[in-house]
């Protein structure tokens, strides 16, 4: 793995309208964090689903600003799985190792959010973050990394208990053409390794992380369960996600959610 990475931190789904797509994923069994919003220089406000090493985010523009532009041109299209973050220790570094190798990388940008805790206090969440240029994305899946300064005031253990009792992420699932050669491009890019399992191929992230997988839309819709045009033909479609209580699929702001047993 590239110098610093750990695995993957956590899946970003980008929303245009925040509460709406809370009641969505409160829905389907989640215990959603309280809506927290970034500082002013990111412009966006959110929503979290916390495990025990991973996490889920919803994410939306509150004030149109450089660092959210990339957020915006994807809503503007469709809302779904935009991006997926791997944990990094040293975001800094992180970055420099890429651009020792050629990479145009973005960051590291240092940011916050205000925390309320459940004894009525309130901490800041602190994270550095750095990104990989576009043209590093695998089948449309933005990636970059996140240092977390503060994990005691993102793993909040009130918040990682799930009435669907999911307690990780197992996969993430992009949809693409030619799947061999998108998992290809994202190990390439984070010096993983890859593996073919039927129709998906999957990338490795880090040791007891998820895995990245790619695969046709049609062959995603049939392990979620759904109608394939309710899915984008390329790009981040679904997640697979681990529970002692297997149940039906569902589907939310343009993504397939799938649990596994675990």
């Amino acid at each position: 793995m590239l110098p610093t990475l750990v695995g993957l931190d956590h899946l970003v789904v980008a929303v245009r309208d925040l509460d709406a797509a809370a009641a969505e994923w409160t829905a389907l069994g989640f215990t959603l964090s309280p809506r927290g919003t970034h500082s002013a220089h990111v412009g966006s406000a959110n929503h979290t689903m916390m495990f025990g090493e991973d996490y889920l985010e919803l994410l939306a523009v509150l004030v149109p600003q450089p660092h959210n532009q990339a957020l915006r041109d994807f809503l503007a299209k469709r809302e779904g799985l935009e991006r997926a973050a791997f944990t990094t220790t040293d975001a800094a570094a992180g970055a420099d190792a890429l651009r020792a190798r050629g990479v145009d990388s973005q960051g590291p940008l240092h940011f916050g959010r205000p925390v309320p805790m459940p004894d009525g206090t309130s901490m800041e969440a602190r994270f550095s973050v750095f990104r990989w240029p576009p043209s590093s994305y695998a089948a449309g899946l933005g990636i970059f990394a996140c240092q977390h300064h503060t994990p005691e005031a993102v793993w909040v253990p009130s918040l990682q208990s799930h009435a669907n009792g999911v307690t990780r992420i197992k996969r993430a699932l992009a949809a693409v053409a030619d799947p061999a050669a998108a998992a290809a491009r994202l190990a390439d890019a984070i010096d993983g390794t890859a593996r073919q399992e039927g129709a998906f191929h999957l990338v490795a992230t880090g040791p007891g992380r998820a895995e990245i997988g790619f695969a046709p839309r049609d062959a995603i819709a049939r392990l979620a369960q759904v109608d394939a045009a309710a899915l984008p033909e390329e790009g981040g479609a679904a997640m697979v996600l681990a529970t002692p209580k297997p149940r039906p699929p569902g589907l939310a702001t343009g993504v397939a959610v799938i649990f596994e047993a675990d």
